[in-house]
């Protein structure tokens, strides 16, 4: 099955599931919860290291979607609205109970980025991250809906509430900066 497939069906199967969310369903709730519980860990995980605050903005997140899956109006894939529900909710979580600071945000999941045995991808994976770093959280967040979650730029407008365009100019200032950014993190390890 082709990835084109594989998202429709995962569609298919969400819409059927929220549908029955919308009747207070708690079988077809439970479904839904643990299937973007770990959609959900793995993108905060990215965001944050307290393992308390992933798990309150899921709960949070799960909440909103069982509270208002009626309102759900069919216009975008579910996985994309339940993701800006959860990006409104990281948002909110960060900036309302935790002061944003470098000891609450990650700023890339180190791990999954190096490959074993090579040390010239290892430093230009520091480097990425490095320059990553140096992004806002705004321009991180949209890089990795699009590179890693593989999210359309319309997508990504919807999750973060904001118009296409904005998406696009965050994406090109994103890239603009790491490029400026990492021919002098190589210069400098040299």
């Amino acid at each position: 099955m082709d990835d084109q497939t594989s998202n429709t069906s995962r569609n298919d199967t969400d819409q059927v599931l929220l549908s029955r969310v919308m009747t207070h369903d708690r079988d077809a709730f439970r479904e839904l919860y643990l299937v973007y519980h770990r959609r959900l860990s793995r993108f905060l995980l990215r965001l944050t290291r307290r393992h308390d605050l992933i798990e309150e903005i899921i709960n949070d997140t799960l909440w909103v979607v069982w509270k208002q899956a009626a309102g759900f109006r069919n216009e975008s894939q579910v996985s994309t609205w339940i993701m800006g529900i959860a990006y409104r909710q990281t948002l909110k979580a960060l900036r309302q109970r935790y002061p944003v600071n470098e000891s609450n945000l990650v700023d890339i999941d180190e791990a999954a980025l190096i490959a074993p045995d090579s040390s010239s991808v290892n430093e230009t994976q520091e480097w990425i991250m490095q320059g990553l770093k140096q992004l806002s959280l705004e321009q991180r967040l949209v890089l990795e809906f699009a590179y890693d979650m593989g999210h359309s730029c319309e997508e990504i407008s919807e999750i973060m509430s904001c118009p296409v365009n904005t998406v696009k100019t965050r994406l090109f200032h994103a890239r603009r900066k790491l490029r400026e950014i990492l021919p002098e993190l190589a210069g400098s390890t040299e």
